[in-house]
């Protein structure tokens, strides 16, 4: 017969464990549901630059020359319909960046309420985009620890994958002269 003493450790011990393995699956799915919030969010800021690209394109007065106008319309149609989940999203969503690029080096060829709105867009696609490679880290960082591995704490979810494109910022220009709002007559 075992003495109270070791009863009571026993007891204190299990108990412990229970605590840490609840906490520890608690966390996990948090985790997942903060990768999962962030990648909507994500996939919603990549889906309003493809269309504030398509947009850009389809402007009659935009400027641009036809057959740029065709491709950034492809591109950014490509981007629209791509599968949010799809491995290949990644390089057609480069393809929209180095569109957004082309166009930021050519500021003369756009209407500054269409620059600005590409600058923006871009913007919340990089923070988006931050977002959701720091749930991944976190949630990787968790997942790869010896006892969550070897008590199988994740289930049968996929390992969160790092959504890694080319999502520098346009740099801010000045619009064609144009482009921007006639100045206010005075009165006299």
């Amino acid at each position: 017969m075992l003495p109270v003493g070791w009863l009571i450790f026993a007891v204190v011990v299990a108990v412990l464990v229970t605590l840490w393995v609840t906490f520890t699956l608690t966390r996990l799915d948090r985790l997942h549901a903060r990768v999962d919030a962030a990648h909507a969010a994500m996939d919603a800021q990549l889906v309003r630059r493809a269309a504030a690209l398509l947009h850009v394109a389809e402007i009659p007065d935009s400027g641009l020359p036809d057959e740029q106008r065709v491709g950034y319309e492809r591109v950014a149609t490509r981007a629209l319909s791509a599968p949010p989940d799809d491995p290949a999203r990644q390089e057609v969503e480069n393809a929209v960046g180095r569109s957004l690029r082309e166009l930021a080096e050519r500021p003369d060829r756009l209407r500054a309420d269409a620059a600005a709105e590409l600058r923006e867009t871009a913007a919340r696609v990089l923070i988006a985009r931050r977002f959701y490679n720091d749930a991944v880290r976190d949630t990787r960082a968790l997942r790869v620890r010896r006892l969550p591995r070897l008590f199988r704490m994740a289930g049968r979810r996929a390992m969160p994958q790092f959504f890694d494109i080319d999502d520098t910022v346009p740099a801010d220009r000045p619009a064609h002269p144009a482009a921007l709002p006639a100045p206010m007559e005075e009165d006299s």
